[in-house]
């Protein structure tokens, strides 16, 4: 296939990944010219170039051929992000600047079969995808600023986004793909629809292997602990802070093999119902992800949500419709808070004003922040 100038595919700007690194890779904002779009430009870090002791490619690398199939296998699923074209390219430097592309688009298959050749001539594999906006990652928005401070989201929010995934993990397991590497860092949150990143650790399993159903069970297991804990209550299931959490396969793999029970001592008013739901996937208790969904459904009955097979009083209903448009306008009033917050940082930043305006205009930038941090919803 014809290679091209790197610039005259991409122009690349600035690491978008650095509240949260990764171990595979980086992540460049960039504009893909052949579409116009605004993109993220995920690249093999330089140092995995390095062949095995046996001269073999590294497993880093071939992650790339490996989540470049499963996203095309996924596409459907309007929770993943979307792939938009796929390549090698020849600049080593860790943010590329130059040189040559080898682009092949959405062909996954021509990807995976090149990657081994192109990587051991020094190409590093990209994938490009679609840029979500940093202030819709769950750990970004759910770390708190001060030690004494920690987010979690409305339960109303924290379900919908439950069902949401529990979707994504139907439609993936009924094709035996477990996504395995859950984490905060991963998700992405608006308040209304999720969106799913990196499943360079996520695997394609045999439908017959011996340890597939475990392996279904698992990816249920790390839901509840690496993603449904933390939403819920702000914490760590790892009992430390909320914080990035890179790794390598085997990292992914044993991340939560410890964890079989969830402390809720910090959240004392969660629902008794999810709290055994999770508690119950903590403990692999949960067969299949059906199973996971009807449970999930029982829960979110009692919050007002409708479900055939579970009752909903008449009354929880509409307290729930209430909750529902209560925390719109809780988001709709976080977002005037910052739009008042940067037009008087603008406003203090302009030259010749007094010094006691601008000190007036510092104060109320402060106090907003100060709100912002002990906000209700992340």
């Amino acid at each position: 296939m014809p290679t091209t100038s790197l610039t005259e595919l991409y122009r690349l700007d600035q690491f978008n990944d650095t509240f949260a690194l990764g171990h595979y890779a980086r992540v460049v904002d960039a504009l893909f010219r052949r579409t116009g779009q605004q993109v993220a430009f995920k690249v093999l870090r330089p140092e995995h170039l390095l062949p095995t002791a046996d001269g073999d490619v590294r497993w880093e690398a071939v992650a790339f051929g490996n989540e470049a199939d499963l996203l095309m296998r996924l596409v459907d699923s309007p929770y993943v992000v979307k792939l938009i074209d796929c390549g090698f390219v020849s600049d080593r430097g860790e943010a590329p600047s130059g040189g040559e592309i080898l682009s092949m688009g959405l062909d996954a298959v021509g990807f995976r079969q090149q990657l081994r050749q192109q990587v051991q001539r020094g190409w590093r594999p990209y994938l490009t995808l679609e840029n979500l906006p940093r202030a819709h990652n769950l750990l970004y928005l759910m770390k708190p600023n001060t030690l004494t401070n920690r987010r979690r989201l409305p339960s109303e929010e924290g379900l919908a986004l439950t069902v949401q995934f529990a979707e994504f993990l139907r439609f993936a397991h009924r094709q035996y793909i477990v996504y395995l590497d859950h984490k905060l860092d991963h998700v992405y949150w608006d308040g209304a629809r999720l969106r799913i990143i990196d499943l360079n650790s996520s695997k394609l399993l045999e439908p017959n292997a011996p340890d597939t159903p475990q392996q279904l069970i698992k990816d249920i297991h790390n839901l509840c602990v690496g993603i449904l804990y933390p939403i819920f209550t702000g914490m760590s299931p790892v009992k430390t802070t909320l914080r990035p959490q890179p790794g390598d396969q085997n990292t992914v793999d044993a991340r939560y093999n410890e964890v079989n029970a969830l402390d809720f001592g910090i959240e004392p008013t969660l629902s008794e119902l999810l709290i055994q739901l999770l508690q119950q996937g903590a403990s692999m208790q949960i067969a299949n992800i059906d199973t996971f969904i009807r449970e999930l459904q029982a829960v979110a009955a009692q919050h007002g949500w409708d479900f055939s097979d579970y009752y909903t009083s008449p009354a929880s209903r509409t307290a729930r419709d209430d909750v529902r448009l209560g925390l719109r306008k809780l988001r709709e009033g976080e977002d005037r808070l910052r739009e008042a917050r940067d037009l008087f940082r603008e406003a203090a930043i302009q030259e010749g004003i007094t010094p006691d305006l601008e000190n007036e205009l510092r104060r109320l930038v402060k106090a907003i922040n100060e709100a912002l941090n002990y906000r209700v919803i992340p």
